[in-house]
């Protein structure tokens, strides 16, 4: 069964990308208007980010959302097919930040949040990074398309690491060197186990993982932007945050990286996930305050 979807989204993948677009067009038109996917999930996350925008200017914020949602899923595809030559034409990087830190002989792990387009970024990073490139997953549920999204991020070298493997097995998966992608905005899988501080002027948790494995390991932290230059075209932007993660107090770290997010998003609010509940969780001053973060 694996071969014959795979086969079937190969094929498609060979399509040109106009014709791609034109199917993403008609697609977008499907999710938005008729079937309203996560339509009020977008639109609520909208009105807690941008409380001073008009119902207008959210809807239009939503609308190009879902376009570029669809695109994503869209272009995701074609990366299957997608010659190294091909796809070096749309997608750039300064990734002479990563490739100086790795001359000192510091591992460092990459921050960034659910921007589009990761799939271009990963596959994009692991072609030109002197380090040997780990990404943390979650796999997916369906094991014939969690088999077909391996094989696709593993294209150009990428290394994947299982979220729910990572803390036994990191060691496996790593070299004397590495830089570890970790995707900050997921939800905890407990808020009293998170630190707490604001997000948009929202009390949010976070998990604490990435702060605590960077003191741990005296790893570098680097923030990574992504930018959707146009259509199937992606620019990743590394910024160096610290090379002494040790000399941050608790939480410090973490309220600093969710500052980059936000105003990542704040930037090209479009280009953000909004279509997942990332303020699912209440903020209770008796249960978390000593959690927060300000």
């Amino acid at each position: 069964m694996y071969y014959i979807v795979y086969g079937i989204f190969y094929l498609l993948s060979l399509l040109p990308w106009r014709v791609l677009y034109f199917l993403s067009d008609g697609i977008y038109v499907l999710v938005y208007y008729v079937f309203g996917y996560r339509k009020e999930v977008v639109m609520g996350n909208l009105a807690i980010a941008f409380p001073e925008k008009s119902e207008e200017e959210r809807k239009r914020i939503a609308k190009k959302f879902y376009h570029n949602f669809i695109d994503f899923f869209i272009e995701t595809i074609k990366l299957l097919s997608v010659s190294e030559r091909a796809f070096r034409k749309r997608f750039s990087s300064n990734i002479e930040v990563m490739n100086q830190l790795y001359a000192t002989g510091q591992n460092v792990q990459v921050i960034t949040g659910h921007y589009f387009s990761w799939e271009f970024a990963n596959l994009g990073v692991a072609l030109d990074s002197q380090y040997p490139f780990v990404v943390v997953y979650m796999p997916l549920s369906n094991k014939i398309f969690d088999r077909l999204m391996r094989k696709l991020r593993t294209k150009f070298g990428t290394l994947l690491v299982p979220a729910t493997e990572f803390r036994r097995d990191f060691h496996k998966y790593v070299h004397d060197k590495y830089a570890l992608i970790l995707v900050a905005d997921q939800n905890p899988g407990g808020p009293d186990k998170a630190y707490w501080t604001p997000f948009f002027g929202k009390p949010t948790p976070f998990v604490r993982g990435p702060e605590k494995g960077a003191k741990v390991n005296n790893t570098a932290i680097v923030y990574a932007h992504f930018y959707k230059v146009k259509r199937g075209y992606y620019r990743v932007d590394f910024e160096l945050v610290t090379t002494e993660p040790k000399s941050y107090t608790n939480g410090a770290l973490t309220k600093l990286l969710v500052n980059k997010i936000e105003a990542s998003v704040k930037q090209i609010p479009d280009n953000y996930l909004w279509s997942h509940r990332r303020w699912k969780f209440q903020y209770d001053e008796e249960k978390f305050g000593h959690l927060m973060i300000h």
